[in-house]
């Protein structure tokens, strides 16, 4: 072990991919003393110091051919990678022809050491070949292995090519499930280290390459993981393992007979004693029979570093893959560097970042290196140097530096013409030709669905959700609620390039592919919601192909359907599917008929869907009533055949369920409300059917349901109560007059209802409610105006208000055009103003004999009046005792 603290160069990664490499490796020796054997460079994947290890062992030994672990099938993609516009991150890709799904990634980075041999090789003209168990092979193999754990109902499988499950417990002697897990870990415990990530760093990350031998390194490194897996079973254990590694010695003897000495393998330091150990062939070849097999197809896919710091799925594990690129790019002083990149991004984000905060937090990172023992300042040094100097000891600005540093958002590339399936080349194609570029960073996007553009882009990116490419969610428009705005969250994932490999067995372009699987998705829809939701899609995505089939099941499956609630749930969709045709320019005339069909039959059934019913049942039905109430009011403001009188017919189902004692008194409350909403209810109608609903006679628990549908769930109610106080008198009185047993059923339901207000609004209620019967009683019925309102206008108070309307309206006070009106006449507080003149002026109840005379745009004071031939001026003081002056023509 002191020779890896010696003499280690290294790299600090993750585990691989998907399939890559079983458990976590490190480095490997490189010389067995055996003259003519193979040049074993083990690696640490994904780690900046392993890959300048590698490529300085390359230089060193200059092979005829480099090795690298990867599946084999990938050979012909080699030469893409030398390719200009091929920008790492990037991932080989592998999926079977005939189930897309079942598939694995190959991530490799700018700082992987597989990626620098790829290059170094390239730039060589050195053949490069991948030596890994194929994906034929493994693919199947994982399929097989997963099918049979599900038979034994076995949920949590180990995927191939992971570290597996079990370990050597009656070793004596051996922590197993430590050195299984996490070799590194074993490796700082023998070194009196508690943290391995750390203890890495300080042997390996942070000592610059040797001017001596450049293969000592992954000689004592082959030592040390030699010694651990003679501790214990290790991963030799494994039989994925055995296979693969079987497979791999194999190739290697293949490239010895071809170029001789030449030969330099690029793997995990894991396998290194391995492929040293002598295995006869006939040996390995017996390993390789009756595996199974399947197609596949390979290709190249863009990569992101967030899915790099992802330990789970496809991702790498690399907790910093912003840090270890800016490792292996940054020629000296990385510290420094790293600084002045996060200074850079806070000041992008308007915080207050000097060089002088640089250079202080440069020194406190050294400072806590030094204090912590370590040889350099690491990422944990940095980012609490940051923290300190220029975060303020916040936890919030460094979670950006986090986010955007750490980890980062760089998203690969890769060359146009590298092998693709035909739909993602013609959605490369239309994204070109739309400027929508895909980005690793999540953004906004707002688009204006009159302009070409903007619709071509909705509709490829609906178009693509009904595909399941979730490259964009949409969100809520700001500042504007037309059908014309769409908001959409855009970010692409790694996993999007295998979603569209996936639906590439539906067509070979976006259209033709999203219009066969609408079309299967109508015929397998199970409910009628489903296929009005289906229709709605096909109209947002423009697929006019696909709308008329699906138009076709809807009506069959609306014809035989029976049940209220389906057809309450299927018309809503239909409904604001209507709405597209202004914007999108899509014919809707089907739409409106089965809209205007399914609404008829809705209007029949309801009032007897609505008898009987349990609480589940009433306030499910509660918003079956209110979506179809929703979906009337927008059906009934189109204009075309057969929707005239809609809106009269609805309105009279809602009377009806008004007065049937039979329908829950959720229901009934809730259709006293739209009615009173539509205005089709006058306020002492409904205040009568309140009455009746809240009389003693009524149940308890039915009169509290009653409350909740017509007060409740957040649609106004408590302003409503607010503004009308002979409804609260009559909730009141029926809550005071509850028996304390039935209070306690009713209780729940009531909380349930006003938890809902605003706290404002419950604050008014509560004030209201502590005044009394008696005070809301002399508010309501003093004078002719509204209920808790006064009878007549405060024109003082109205008058308070208009400097603020001209303010807002952009108007000058001496601008106004037109005679004031006369119910505005300026009222004095003290005194009655008679026969002032312009050049005098009196305070508000007494007169001022001295004052000066006023310029001919002079100040008038409280109450003075002037009459010019341009008009009267006036001149009032509201409440505030903020002065406003009004021009007459």
């Amino acid at each position: 072990m002191t020779d890896v603290d010696a003499d280690g160069i290294g790299g600090v990664g993750g585990v691989s991919g998907t399939i890559g490499v079983g458990g976590v490796e490190g480095y490997g020796g490189a010389l067995s003393g055996v003259p003519g054997a193979p040049l074993l460079l083990g690696v640490r994947h994904h780690g900046p110091g392993s890959a300048r290890a590698v490529r300085a062992a390359l230089e060193a030994a200059r092979p005829r051919v480099v090795l690298i672990e990867g599946p084999p099938e990938a050979d012909a993609l080699v030469p893409l990678a030398a390719d200009e516009d091929m920008r790492p991150p990037v991932a080989l890709l592998a999926h079977a022809v005939d189930e897309p799904g079942r598939s694995a990634f190959w991530p490799l980075a700018e700082f992987s050491p597989e990626w620098v041999a790829l290059r170094w090789a390239l730039e060589h003209d050195v053949p490069a070949r991948f030596i890994d168990l194929p994906a034929a092979h493994s693919l199947a193999q994982r399929a097989q292995l997963e099918g049979e754990q599900e038979q034994e109902g076995e949920g949590d499988a180990e995927v191939p090519g992971g570290a597996p499950s079990g370990g050597p417990e009656d070793r004596p002697g051996v922590s197993a499930p430590e050195v299984r897990v996490d070799p590194l870990a074993a490796l700082a415990r023998a070194a009196g280290h508690d943290a391995p990530e750390r203890w890495w760093e300080d042997v390996v990350e942070h000592r610059g390459p040797e001017h001596g031998d450049a293969l000592a390194p992954f000689t004592a490194l082959e030592e040390a993981m030699g010694a651990l897996r003679e501790t214990g079973k290790g991963g030799v254990d494994d039989e994925q393992d055995l296979v693969r590694e079987a497979y791999m010695r194999l190739q290697v003897r293949a490239a010895q007979r071809e170029f001789g000495e030449g030969v330099a393998v690029v793997c995990g330091a894991w396998h290194v004693p391995a492929l040293r150990r002598r295995v006869t062939v006939a040996a390995d070849r017996a390993l390789l029979k009756r595996l199974p097999r399947t197609k596949v197809d390979l290709m190249w896919v863009p990569w992101t570093h967030r899915r790099l710091s992802r330990s789970g799925g496809y991702g790498a594990g690399i907790e910093s893959p912003g840090w270890y690129a800016h490792l292996f790019a940054a020629a000296d002083r990385p510290v420094e560097r790293w600084l002045i990149r996060v200074a850079g991004l806070l000041r992008d984000e308007d915080r207050h970042v000097s060089p002088a905060h640089v250079i202080e937090a440069a020194r406190l990172a050294e400072t806590l290196a030094a204090l912590r023992g370590r040889p350099l300042p690491g990422l944990s040094e940095t980012t609490d140097a940051v923290r300190a100097v220029m975060c303020d000891g916040s936890d919030v600005p460094l979670a950006l530096v986090r986010d955007r540093l750490v980890v980062g958002d760089v998203l690969g590339q890769v060359p146009a013409g590298a092998p693709a399936v035909p739909l993602q080349r013609d959605l490369d194609r239309t994204q070109r030709r739309l400027r929508l570029k895909p980005e690793a960073r999540r953004r906004e996007l707002e688009l204006d669905l009159r302009k070409d553009t903007d619709a071509d882009r909705s509709r490829l990116l609906h178009r693509l959700r009904l595909l399941g490419v979730g490259w964009g969610e949409p969100a809520a428009s700001r500042g504007s609620t037309g059908t014309f705005r769409e908001t959409w969250r855009l970010r692409w994932e790694p996993e999007l390039t295998l979603r569209v490999a996936e639906a590439g067995v539906w067509g070979t372009t976006v259209l033709a592919a999203a219009t066969a699987r609408a079309e299967a998705d109508a015929v397998t829809a199970r409910g009628l919601a489903e296929v009005t939701a289906l229709a709605e899609r096909c109209l947002l995505a423009g697929l006019p192909d696909a709308l008329a089939p699906v138009m076709r099941i809807l009506a069959d499956r609306a014809a035989l359907d029976t049940d209220v609630g389906h057809l309450a749930q299927a018309l809503p969709a239909l409904v604001r599917s209507l709405r597209y045709g202004d914007v999108r320019g899509t014919d809707t005339r089907a739409l409106a008929e089965v809209a205007a069909g399914l609404a008829e039959r809705v209007f029949v059934g309801l009032p007897a869907a609505c008898a009987a019913l349990d609480a589940d049942a009433a306030e499910e039905m509660r918003g079956h009533v209110d979506a179809v109430h929703g979906a009337v009011g927008l059906l009934g403001d189109a204009s075309g055949p057969g929707r005239g009188g809609l809106r009269s017919r609805w309105q009279e189902v809602l009377r009806t369920l008004c007065a049937r004692d039979a329908v829950p008194g959720v229901v009934r409350g809730r259709a006293v409300r739209l009615l009173l909403d539509e205005g089709v209810l006058v306020a002492d109608e409904a205040a009568r059917l309140m009455g009746l609903a809240l009389s003693r006679g009524a149940p308890p628990a039915d009169a509290a349901a009653w409350i909740e549908g017509f007060v409740g769930g957040g649609s106004g109610g408590g302003m409503l109560l607010l503004h009308d106080e002979r409804l609260l008198a009559l909730v009141d009185a029926w809550l005071t007059g509850v028996t304390a047993e039935a209070f306690t059923d009713v209780l729940p339901l009531l909380r349930r209802t006003f938890a809902a207000y605003e706290p404002g609004v419950r604050r008014g209620l509560g004030e209201l409610v502590r005044r009394g019967p008696e005070a809301r009683g002399s508010v309501t019925t003093a004078g002719s105006g509204a209920p808790g309102f006064a009878p007549d206008l405060d024109v003082e108070r109205a008058d308070a208000v208009l400097p603020v309307v001209r303010l807002l309206l952009g108007l000058e006070a001496d601008d106004s055009e037109g005679e004031a009106p006369r119910g505005h006449e300026s009222r004095n507080k003290g005194a009655e103003n008679e026969g002032a003149q312009s050049e005098g002026a009196r305070n508000e109840g007494a007169e001022n004999e001295g004052a000066e005379n006023a310029d001919s745009d002079g100040a008038r004071n409280h109450g003075q009046e002037e009459d010019g031939p341009e008009g009267d001026r006036r001149s009032r003081t509201g409440r505030d005792g903020n002065e406003l002056t009004e021009v007459g023509a």
